[in-house]
């Protein structure tokens, strides 16, 4: 990135834990910006760029903070993402949470903010469409699946290193390497034939279609050993070759599942750990978890997104860990179906008006010449 940063962003606000009303002591800052790069970044081939994240391109907004925020920054508690501004209208457009806070936040939480800034934030509502039944939700079931997956660690924790004898296998494996891993490679690729080509599909169509598949597969019983023997029987393997590569496969699984447990339990942060052992479950997931879903309904219901949380203090309560893990999957049971009564009956349109908006981006990029 060779331009000035800060001179080419039209919009930059607070956004995280500060934008919904939910920081503490700890918290650190995140920001989030829009800019428009210079016409060489656009037109050319040669120079590209995306987005700015790294916490050293946000110190040229140190002078636009509050004092407080520049403390934060002076300890390295400053991060943040300026997005391009065809890449923040794409991912607008879809509906993605993570770039939307910077059109809806409150006013006292933008920290610069030009003409192009104002006259994009005016046009807020018109990337809301009923796409946020997939985003937000999905990205709160992501949240639930890290929920999940940190949960069974928690209660029952791997005490060794897999080895290959517990899965039947002798010390080294039968097959050559080489021909085990492209057996295996074969048979992932016949899977993954089977897969839907998501090519350039928007992120909420994609966590849509993801959505209705898994629920295809769960309603047949076809599960991933299922699937893995079907693609290897449709390739041609015997049934004592297939039987081989399964426990080949449990075996890798097993191993890989046993890293991300020790990588999990080393670098995770330790007051956060302290909480999951107290409270078995990683509550800051879990309040993540409650204000998607929430905002999911709002947005179909009200049509509005409301980044600051009026429902703060209660947020704050399930990271404390007020909340128990069975009383999170009541709230996402009762808030799932609450969701898909708002989506049956929600007046947004189905898909944002593109062309106005890829207008609006056109005459925003020409505004800044």
């Amino acid at each position: 990135m060779k331009f000035d940063l800060k001179k080419n962003t039209i919009l930059l606000t607070v956004a995280g834990s500060r934008a919904y009303g939910m920081s503490q002591e700890s918290s650190d800052v995140d920001l989030k910006g829009v800019c428009i790069p210079p016409q060489e970044y656009r037109d050319g081939f040669l120079y590209d760029f995306a987005q700015a994240d790294k916490k050293s391109d946000m110190e040229v907004f140190y002078d636009n903070l509050t004092e407080e925020e520049r403390e934060k920054g002076a300890q390295g508690e400053v991060e943040g993402s300026v997005y391009e501004i065809r890449k923040f209208f794409r991912l607008a457009a879809q509906n993605n949470p993570n770039v939307l806070d910077a059109l809806f936040c409150r006013d006292e939480d933008i920290r610069h903010i030009t003409f192009a800034g104002e006259t994009l934030r005016n046009w807020a509502q018109s990337f809301i469409s009923a796409k946020c039944r997939w985003t937000f939700g999905g990205y709160a079931k992501a949240q639930l699946k890290r929920i999940d997956s940190h949960r069974r660690w928690l209660l029952s924790p791997p005490d060794h290193k897999p080895t290959r004898k517990e899965f039947g296998l002798p010390d080294q494996t039968a097959i050559p390497q080489n021909q085990l891993a492209a057996a295996q490679a074969e048979i992932r690729k016949k899977i993954d034939s089977w897969e839907v080509d998501y090519g350039n599909m928007d992120e909420a169509d994609k966590i849509y279609i993801q959505d209705q598949m898994a629920e295809h597969w769960a309603e047949m019983k076809v599960g991933s050993e299922e699937k893995y023997a079907a693609a290897a029987r449709l390739i041609g393997y015997n049934e004592n070759f297939i039987h081989l590569l399964e426990k080949e496969r449990r075996y890798r699984s097993s191993l890989t599942n046993f890293n991300q447990y020790l990588t999990w339990k080393d670098e995770r942060n330790k007051e956060r750990a302290a909480m999951e052992a107290k409270f078995l479950f990683d509550t800051k997931h879990g309040s993540h978890l409650v204000r998607l879903l929430r905002m999911c309904r709002e947005i179909l219901t009200d049509g509005k997104i409301n980044v600051w949380r009026e429902d703060a203090e209660e947020l704050l309560s399930i990271r404390r860990g007020e909340w128990t893990y069975d009383d999170l999957m009541v709230f996402v049971d009762e808030e799932e179906e609450k969701i898909n009564e708002a989506f049956k009956i929600s007046t947004l349109p189905a898909i944002p008006d593109k062309e106005k908006l890829n207008k609006l981006c056109y005459e925003l990029i020409r505004m800044s010449k």
